[in-house]
């Protein structure tokens, strides 16, 4: 299988725009003894931007070169595995985060199940992703194709829809130029719970 992001992996940070991690942190809300999954996180620099709020991180990634530099970087825990099939048991993490990855997985709908499974009851996941409605984005997933990267992107509706019909509750934030965000919480034993910057309302945002 040929790793794309082999010989990006020194330069990857400096290279990608980094989302606001500002964003990413109260999205999230992350618990100081909790544990957070970096799905596709390659260098880990998405969790290492959230390392002041005290949760243990963990980054999966297939890339074994850009894990490589996420243990260069300081991470201690990175895994090489799929995110269709996570090596990881039931209710393992409290936060589950995606930043500009969730196209690079082979199954979109399996991965997104694998990581509801691997999230606890009450847990939030966090996917950052390009926005495939702005032109830009499509330009960049058409280059994607041509380099036989086999990207699939999933319009934020679609990936809100999927998260629901697992059960979860969703929100989606597409103020950006070129990334929307998608947060979603997974019920409790609570029939209700606030999701974070949008008060009370548990309706779906476009």
């Amino acid at each position: 299988m040929i790793d794309h992001f082999g010989p990006l992996a020194r330069f990857y940070d400096r290279l990608i725009p980094m989302p606001d991690p500002r964003r990413l942190a109260e999205l999230l809300d992350l618990p100081p003894y909790g544990a957070l999954l970096d799905a596709g996180g390659g260098t880990g620099r998405a969790g290492r931007a959230l390392r002041a709020h005290g949760s243990r991180r963990v980054v999966c990634d297939l890339s074994q070169s850009m894990l490589r530099q996420a243990i260069r970087r300081g991470e201690k825990l990175a895994v090489r595995a799929r995110c269709e099939c996570l090596p990881f048991a039931d209710r393992r993490f409290s936060r589950v985060l995606v930043t500009d990855a969730l196209h690079h997985f082979g199954n979109v709908p399996l991965a997104l199940s694998e990581m509801v499974r691997v999230l606890v009851p009450g847990g939030r996941l966090v996917i950052e992703e390009p926005d495939i409605r702005r032109p830009l984005v499509r330009a960049v997933a058409w280059l994607e194709r041509l380099a036989l990267m086999g990207s699939h992107f999933y319009p934020a509706p679609t990936i809100a829809a999927l998260l629901e019909t697992a059960g979860l509750l969703v929100s989606v934030e597409t103020g950006s130029r070129f990334s929307a965000l998608i947060w979603a919480q997974k019920p409790s034993h609570r029939s209700t719970f606030p999701m974070p910057g949008d008060g009370t309302d548990h309706h779906k945002k476009e």
